[in-house]
C-alpha cells in the first residue's frame, strides 16, 4: 500500500499510550490499534481529526505517501 500510517511513531513523540489515545479520541482500543498497525484500508475524517487534536499534530504527520514502483515493461502514463 502506497500510504504509510505513521501514528506509532507520533504516539511515541508524545509518550501517549494507547488506551489513553483511545479514550481521548473515543474510539475503542481495538479499532485505534488497527490504525497504529495499519491494519485499515480507510479512516474517517472525523476520527483523524480528533487524532490530530489529542496529539496536537497534523494529519501529513501521520500519514505518509511512497510511490509504489512500476513493475519493469510497464508503459508510463
Amino acid at each position: 500500500m502506497a500510504i504509510i500510517l505513521r501514528l506509532d511513531r507520533m504516539m511515541a513523540d508524545r509518550k501517549i499510550s494507547l488506551n489513553d489515545l483511545a479514550e481521548k479520541v473515543g474510539i475503542a482500543n481495538v479499532n485505534l490499534s488497527k490504525i497504529k498497525t495499519g491494519k485499515v484500508s480507510a479512516i474517517r475524517f472525523s476520527t483523524l481529526e480528533a487524532i490530530c487534536d489529542a496529539l496536537d499534530c497534523q494529519p501529513g504527520d501521520i500519514l505518509e505517501y511512497r510511490r509504489e514502483p512500476k513493475p519493469e515493461g510497464e508503459p508510463a502514463e
